[in-house]
């Protein structure tokens, strides 16, 4: 299947600051901001050329976000494909033996349906699939 990156998720403490920061190093302005309440996180996207780039905050002090910052610290977070039917490609990767972190696709930023495959299984990197809705 050929995957595209679709963006890079990168994990935050706290958008107010980060926002900027970004803007500075990437010389660009952050386009979108998005609260996502399934994955308990606000979200901003960048764009750099053809390259999103997303900074993820938690929203609750125990949600996802939350407690990779207090195992990881802030940083890269997960890489996200772009996939045009993500039900086969679940179905896929599944009969190749991979986890997923999720049975059914589930709403996720920037009008994405999304699944993510656990790190377990792909040298501990977060991989997410998405289809554009």
């Amino acid at each position: 299947m050929d995957y595209k990156v679709e963006h890079i998720g990168i994990a935050v403490k706290n958008l107010a600051t980060s926002i900027p920061l970004f803007e500075r190093l990437l010389g660009t302005t952050c386009y979108k901001t998005e609260t996502v309440a399934s994955e308990e996180v606000n979200t901003a996207f960048f764009l750099k050329q053809s390259t999103k780039i997303e900074l993820l905050e938690s929203i609750q002090p125990t949600g996802v976000i939350a407690k990779f910052i207090d195992k990881k610290g802030e940083g890269m977070h997960h890489i996200a494909f772009e996939v045009p039917d993500i039900i086969m490609e679940m179905e896929r990767l599944k009969k190749e033996g991979f986890t997923l972190l999720n049975e059914t696709p589930k709403l996720g930023a920037d009008n994405k349906l999304v699944c993510f495959v656990h790190p377990k299984e792909t040298n501990g990197v977060l991989i997410e699939l998405c289809q554009s809705i």
